[in-house]
């Protein structure tokens, strides 16, 4: 089975602010004690945001280009024995192909960010 191209971080509002600003984000707090920068399928984003987020404002979505960041991307077992994209380098806007406040469906599920 084929990995989807494209994977998603959820990123506070200082989080999105120092990614435009400086054109890197080099991780948050659990991504640094970690060693690599935590992101998600858009089929595990909601629940993602869920258990990890929960009760939190102003998020922001990224939408990440997998291909760009090429080897640094290890598809990793974690939540549920689901594989997960992990990102073994900082995350340049550059591979950023969308982003903007987290949103949701009325059904619960986070939005994907759409470019344009």
């Amino acid at each position: 089975m084929s990995q989807p191209a494209t994977a998603y971080k959820v990123l506070t509002a200082d989080q999105m602010a120092a990614l435009e600003q400086e054109g890197v984000f080099k991780g948050a707090p659990v991504d640094l004690a970690d060693g690599y920068i935590h992101l998600s399928t858009a089929a595990q984003l909601t629940e993602t945001v869920d258990k990890h987020f929960a009760g939190q404002d102003d998020l922001h979505i990224a939408a990440v280009d997998l291909a760009a960041m090429g080897g640094a991307v290890k598809w990793e077992e974690s939540r549920g024995g689901q594989l997960f994209p992990h990102l073994y380098a900082p995350l340049p806007l550059t591979a950023v192909l969308a982003y903007g406040p987290m949103k949701r469906d009325t059904d619960g599920t986070v939005r994907l960010p759409v470019s344009g």
